[in-house]
Parts: C-alpha cells; sequence; structure tokens
C-alpha cells in the first residue's frame, strides 16, 4: 500500500530531460526503478527525475517531511551510478521493438522475445565467430560479448605481448635495436551527435545512450586495450575538459585536442603515453576557409611529431596525423580538398634530410568505403578525378545520380595547395631547382609542355608511401569487415594507414618509397562483420558503448 502523499500524485508529471527530452509518466505504478544496496518500501513508483543533478538537487514538496523521507537510507551517488529506468521512445511502440533493418538480419527470431532470450540465442549463433578468439586472452567476462583476437605478423611480436601482458616493460627486454608501439583509432560517438541523430539508434535501449553510461564503458575500453598512441575522434568539447582529459592522464596519457570550428562541439584528440614519446610539435589543422565557399565546413585535422623515448636514434621522429573528414556523400569535391589539406600538413611536419620523411600513420574516420577513388587515392599516392562524379569519391552511394562532375582543379589556387599535395611555397621551390635543369632540354614544340599541364590538371599526387592495416575482407569468405554498425548501415569507414618499411611482408602495394625507414606491422586487433555485430544488437550495445569498433595496430619502427 502506498502512502497517502504518494497516492496524490497526478498522472501527468512532466519533467525535463536533458533540456532537450520530455519525460512523461502516464502510465500506473511500475517496477521500472532500482537502488543499489537500499529498496525503500515506496521503490517500484516511476519516480520522474532529470538525468541532470546537481548538488541543490532537493526532493518536492508531496512526498512530504523530509525528515520521514531519510529514513529510506536514500542516497544520490547510488541512484546515478546503478539507476536502471526506460524512457519511452515515441517512436517505438515497446521497448522490444526493433527496425525492420535489423529484424530482417536477425531472421528466424521471435519478435516478441525478450532481451535476455535475443542475446542467448544470438550466443548460440555466434559460436562459429567466436571459435577463434577462445584461446586469446579474455579482455571481458559480461554477457553478450563478442571477443576479438590479435592476428599476427610475426611470431615475435606475440611472444612481447604476452610478456607486456604479464608487467614487463620494454626496456628490460634487452633488445636495444628496436621499437614497438600500439595505436589505437576509436571514434567514440559524440553525445550531441547522438542526441540529434536518434533515428540510427532506435534499435538501443534507452539507457545505454546515456553518457553516463556510455564513457565507463569506452574508458574501459581504452584500458584493457592500453594502446601507447590514441587517435580519437567525435570527443565532444565539454566531456574532454571536464572527464575525458583529466581520466587518460590518470592512465598515463599526454593529450592533444583540436576541437570543430564553427557551433560544432565535438573534434579529435590524439593523447600518447609519456613513457613511450615525447612531443616535439603539435600542429592542428582546420579545414574551413571563410574566403573559399568550397570549405565552408568545420571538420577538423591534427598531426603530431613524436619522438620514442629508448632504443632509438637520436634524431628518430613519428608523424602521427588524426582526421573525421566530411560526412555528405554527396561532397566528394570537399572530401577531397579535406584529405589534401592533412597531407599537406603532414608533408609540411614529417620531413627529414636529404628529402625523405620519417615514418607517418593517419588515422581517423574518413566517410569513404574500401575500393573507393578516395580510398585509393591514399593507398596509391594518386587519383585522376577527369570525369569523376562528385557523390562517386567516397563510395558511400552505390548509385549516384543526376551529379555533376569533379571540376578540375577541385580547389581555386588560393588555398595555397598544389595537386601534389604540399604547401605552395615548398611545391615552387621543388619547381625553381627542377626548372634549371630542363631549361637545357626544353622540346622544340613549347605548346607540347601546355598540352601535357593541361592534362597534368586533373591527377592529384602525394608522396608517401601508405598501406592500410586491414585488409577490409576476410580471405576464408571475403565477407567485408566492419568499423561501424547502427540501424541505417554497417560498412567499413575508419582506417589506420602507415608508412610500410620495404621489409614489411604485410604491407599492401601503395606509392615510391621515399621514406627514411619505416614501419613493419607486427599485428592487428580483428575486425568483425556485420553478421557478428548483430547477435549483440548491433551497436552500441551493453559493453560497446559506440557505433565505431576500436582500430588497433602493433607495429616496429624500422631505421635506416
Amino acid at each position: 500500500m502506498l502512502p497517502r502523499h504518494v497516492q496524490r500524485l497526478g498522472r501527468d508529471w512532466i519533467t525535463h530531460w536533458n533540456g532537450s527530452q520530455l519525460l512523461t509518466l502516464n502510465s500506473p505504478v511500475s517496477s521500472c526503478m532500482r537502488w543499489a544496496r537500499h529498496s525503500p518500501p515506496w521503490a517500484s513508483f516511476p519516480l520522474p527525475i532529470s538525468a541532470d543533478f546537481s548538488a541543490n538537487w532537493r526532493f518536492p514538496p508531496v512526498f512530504g517531511p523530509w525528515r520521514q523521507f531519510q529514513n529510506y537510507n536514500w542516497h544520490l551517488d547510488n541512484y546515478t551510478q546503478s539507476c536502471c529506468f526506460h524512457l519511452p521512445n515515441p517512436s517505438m511502440k515497446s521497448e522490444g521493438e526493433e527496425p525492420l533493418t535489423k529484424k530482417r538480419r536477425l531472421s528466424g527470431q521471435d519478435d516478441t522475445s525478450t532481451p535476455e532470450q535475443e542475446t542467448n540465442l544470438s550466443n548460440q549463433k555466434g559460436v562459429s565467430c567466436l571459435s577463434v578468439a577462445q584461446n586469446e586472452e579474455k579482455h571481458s567476462s559480461k554477457k553478450g560479448t563478442i571477443k576479438r583476437h590479435w592476428e599476427y605478423f610475426c611470431q615475435q611480436s606475440k611472444t612481447m605481448k604476452i610478456a607486456k601482458n604479464k608487467g614487463s616493460d620494454q626496456s628490460n627486454t634487452g633488445s636495444d635495436a628496436t621499437f614497438d608501439f600500439t595505436v589505437m583509432s576509436y571514434n567514440i560517438l559524440s553525445q550531441n551527435l547522438l542526441e540529434d541523430n536518434s533515428h540510427l539508434y532506435k534499435h538501443c535501449r534507452q539507457r545505454l545512450l546515456f553518457w553516463t553510461y556510455r564513457f565507463p564503458n569506452i574508458l574501459q575500453e581504452i584500458k584493457e586495450l592500453d594502446a601507447d598512441v590514441l587517435c580519437l575522434q567525435e570527443v565532444q568539447e565539454d566531456h574532454y575538459r571536464t572527464e575525458i582529459k583529466s581520466s587518460l592522464e590518470s592512465l598515463g596519457y599526454h593529450c592533444e585536442y583540436k576541437m570543430r570550428t564553427g557551433r560544432k562541439p565535438d573534434g579529435c584528440a590524439i593523447c600518447f603515453k609519456t613513457s613511450k614519446f615525447s612531443l616535439i610539435s603539435s600542429n592542428p589543422v582546420e579545414f574551413f576557409r571563410r574566403d573559399i565557399p568550397l570549405l565552408d565546413r568545420d571538420n577538423v585535422g591534427l598531426v603530431l611529431l613524436l619522438q620514442p623515448r629508448f632504443h632509438c636514434k637520436a634524431s628518430a621522429a613519428i608523424c602521427i596525423a588524426n582526421t573525421h573528414l566530411l560526412y555528405n556523400p554527396r561532397r566528394g569535391d570537399i572530401k577531397l580538398t579535406q584529405l589534401a589539406m592533412l597531407l599537406a600538413e603532414i608533408a609540411s611536419v614529417a620531413p627529414q634530410k636529404h628529402g625523405s620523411f620519417c615514418p607517418v600513420i593517419i588515422c581517423g574516420d574518413f566517410n569513404s568505403v574500401p575500393g573507393s577513388p578516395l580510398y585509393r587515392f591514399i593507398k596509391e599516392g594518386k587519383l585522376n578525378y577527369e570525369g569523376l562524379a562528385i557523390g562517386k569519391v567516397s563510395g558511400q552511394e552505390q548509385f549516384p545520380r543526376g551529379q555533376r562532375i569533379l571540376s578540375i582543379p577541385i580547389w581555386p589556387k588560393k588555398l595555397g595547395i598544389s595537386q601534389n599535395c604540399v604547401y605552395e611555397i615548398k611545391q615552387q621551390q621543388k619547381e625553381e631547382n627542377a626548372g634549371e635543369k630542363l631549361e637545357a632540354a626544353k622540346p622544340d614544340n613549347p605548346q607540347e609542355i601546355v598540352i601535357a599541364s593541361e592534362k597534368l590538371s586533373s591527377k592529384l599526387r602525394h608522396h608517401f608511401k601508405l598501406s592500410s592495416v586491414y585488409s577490409h575482407y576476410f580471405p576464408e569468405t571475403g565477407i567485408p569487415e566492419v568499423t561501424t554498425c547502427h540501424s541505417r548501415s554497417a560498412v567499413t569507414v575508419d582506417y589506420i594507414f602507415y608508412s610500410a618499411a620495404n621489409d614489411d611482408t604485410a604491407a599492401q602495394p601503395g606509392a615510391e618509397d621515399s621514406f627514411c625507414g619505416g614501419l613493419k606491422l607486427l599485428g592487428r586487433l580483428a575486425l568483425l562483420t556485420e553478421k557478428d555485430l548483430w547477435t549483440v544488437n548491433g551497436l552500441p550495445n551493453e559493453n560497446n558503448s559506440s557505433d565505431h569498433l576500436p582500430l588497433l595496430a602493433e607495429f616496429r619502427l624500422i631505421e635506416r
């Protein structure tokens, strides 16, 4: 029997949730809340409380005298850490209802089954997918977790990783000639973008989408994977300032951050372990240009030059770049220009003696699929975009129709970046040096030079030899790997590109070798298929709190 003052509560009590959503309680008394360790007699009543608590918060007077309320051993901390209630989504009839795309993928399951039954059935279906990981280290014992296993390209890498997990320091291994390190690229899903695109997460229970639930999961993933360098995208500025930066610094990272321009509240961060690297320079890149109409978007990049702390020559350096390119599938011209701006900044940061570059790693969410023209440009170092439709650049749309062809050149000359993706000042210096040699061998017909220059104007180039850490398809089945999965799609858009050393057996063909040494890929954390991810209700889910998977690779620095 509820207390009399509780029974007098109205049926239509409306309160704000996070300042943007309204929570309306028009249902009878039900069990929708739990408190850790304390269960007062009225705990089954659906109490409407704003998700944003403050130190001055007090219970409404309708609950009667505060002294009577104190007897229930209420603790606000207990509530914020373990509350478990469901906010009804007006676009879904019930908590168990799922979008049609998921129902098609999980055909054969009962649509009315409970989430626990779905998880159990999904685990049975995914046994074959998980068998590879059974002998690997167990990162988590949570129910419904899909374990990802390490793929090794070097037997010594596996041995060293086991030693690392046992707590040994690489500096004590006795190998003074090598420097091994790990790099993670992870789009952690900005809370602001999540709420602005709620239609992508209709398959998720609402409580899984709260930042207070998501951040501990994301931090736990970072702790368990324990990368030496973190490249994070969609890092919301207020969360970075109040929680993320301090949490990562407590784990031994130094953090550099670049917020998007305009009114966009998120950005890119690169964090590295101070025990492994020291910072030489930090170089933010803003893609927005007020004087160029093409570049009216607020995406950014960040380029760091890091120096390894041991096992290397004093002049050794590694360039780490991180970016999140424009999403819009129909604006390939903007995507290519943003990429060229990032490559130009890398080319200005990474050069070493004799015209070579230090090893480069480029991470990020490129909003482009494998095999697309933008992807091939990164891998092959060249792209002839003459006649290319603007919507085909990223490969996100299979049948772009009625779209204009990319203009030649794509970006105006006043951007100051050449078709070789370097700043024009440095390009002019190279051309002046080369011009003296060409003067003596000048052809008899000057018209041939004009025609040749016109043909080259539609060709983009860069001077980096880059390989992708991932192959994007499972070799046994040909099924695509997936880096992001939500209600609308499941594709690969996240990458780690690196400067492959000549003796890197895992490297794929790339541009000409202009590097002083390079990087050898020792291992990578395997990705999953779309089917694998839907066995745990896609992304985000109970244990993975972003709509992207973290990418993780281990490298060895090779010096000449």
